[in-house]
């Protein structure tokens, strides 16, 4: 079915583009929720048009993704700038953006990702008079709430943002009931928007071959137990949980691979002490870094894992949980935000109540030492996540946006 022509979104991404790959510098998950979900709403016949900053000066101005979909790169300070200073160039972001919705794009509704991207949309939503949906992906309260501090500039902001938002997208109900206690109601609905999984690349296939394409002429897995860990190398994920897991295991033929690169102003400081706590730990010579990869290609990686660690202090959704289950390879996570919904505990994989490596490290043996219960945590892993999918995701936005028209615009609080 078509979509009406007054179905037209622009998709703010200020702070990281959805063509880059995840694993590197700001680029995770939110990289692959904006770029998949924007592409299931251009395929529904939805026009859409992301509005991200460059990042270099080689940047072609305009990228047509594909039919419905093109991206737009928006010169706004340099072009080196850290994330921490990017709420500086937000004004300038927001005007080159804004000429470009009043004299091509004609959107009509804006949909921002990220605090830094909701500021903006804000901003447009004065100036354009236009709908503003935002999914903050993560929020200053529930990272506080984890031991991750933000400013309190952030946290201002995204009251802000949230008083002006006329919709509000969760990834889940755990992320929903989360918000409400931290935030209270808003003057905006809420709405669940499951993100999903692309199972032309994330399905199960075979561990021997799997492994056979990642061993080197250095290094082989052959039978060996593999964990494996995905994702930035930075506080909030966890990698030195996923170490502490290794060294508990007392087995000295486990490896852990890790995939992903250092990430923000804290990521060199977290590899760095990552990397000498498994000094300390007598397991360095069994922890192989691997650089980030193309995101199709993690589907082998996931496949040659006997187990995907998830240790992180909060997770609003957690894709790599996701993933790995379309793969059948079990998860042990942290019992926080989104995991709470992707991993059914003792069902498709464990979820463990504390980041704690020895805790981690007994999920993690029962697995290795039962076949049988392996078996029957990938098959279960496998069907959870074919629930998931982005054309769902798509279909009930694209449900969302078209309400819009026949209700008023929030007024700012």
């Amino acid at each position: 079915m078509a979509a009406t022509p007054a179905q037209r979104v622009a998709v703010l991404s200020l702070h990281t583009s959805p063509l880059a790959q995840p694993g590197v510098g700001d680029g995770g998950g939110m990289n692959v929720y904006v770029r998949e979900l924007t592409s299931s709403l251009a395929r529904l016949g939805v026009e859409c048009t992301t509005y991200t900053r460059a990042w270099r000066p080689d940047l072609p101005a305009v990228v047509d993704i594909e039919p419905n979909h093109r991206l737009v790169h928006v010169r706004a300070g340099d072009f080196d700038l850290p994330k921490e200073r990017l709420v500086d160039v937000v004004p300038e972001f927001t005007d080159t953006v804004g000429h470009h919705l009043r004299t091509h794009a004609r959107a009509q509704v804006i949909h921002a990702n990220y605090w830094l991207s909701g500021l903006s949309g804000h901003l447009l939503k004065h100036d354009l008079n236009l709908p503003l949906v935002t999914t903050f992906h993560t929020l200053a309260r529930v990272k506080s709430l984890h031991g991750d501090a933000e400013s309190r500039e952030r946290e201002a902001i995204e009251s802000s943002i949230i008083g002006c938002s006329d919709a509000i997208f969760v990834s889940c109900e755990e992320e929903r009931d989360q918000f409400r206690r931290l935030y209270g109601s808003s003057p905006g609905t809420v709405d669940v928007i499951t993100p999903g999984v692309d199972r032309a690349y994330f399905s199960p296939g075979g561990r021997a071959g799997a492994r056979s394409a990642l061993s080197t002429h250095d290094f082989s897995l052959g039978t060996r137990p593999v964990l494996l860990f995905v994702g930035r190398i930075q506080p909030l994920k966890g990698l030195d949980v996923a170490v502490e897991t290794l060294a508990a295991l007392r087995r000295s033929d486990a490896v852990l691979l890790v995939v992903g690169g250092a990430s923000g102003t804290e990521g060199e400081r977290e590899l760095a002490r990552v990397t000498a706590l498994a000094e300390s730990l007598g397991v360095a010579g069994r922890v192989r870094f691997v650089a980030p990869q193309p995101h199709h290609l993690l589907s082998t990686y996931y496949r040659a894992a006997d187990v995907v660690l998830v240790p992180s202090r909060s997770e609003s959704f957690g894709l790599v949980a996701l993933e790995a289950s379309a793969c059948g390879t079990p998860v042990v996570a942290t019992a926080v935000g989104g995991l709470l919904s992707l991993v059914d505990d003792g069902v498709n994989g464990f979820l463990v109540p504390a980041r704690d490596g020895e805790m981690f490290a007994r999920r993690v043996a029962q697995i290795l030492d039962d076949e049988a219960l392996a078996t029957r945590l990938g098959d279960s892993a496998v069907r959870r996540a074919s629930r998931y999918s982005w054309q769902h995701a798509a279909m009930r936005m694209r449900r969302v946006v078209a309400e819009f028209a026949a209700r008023d615009l929030v007024v700012c609080t």
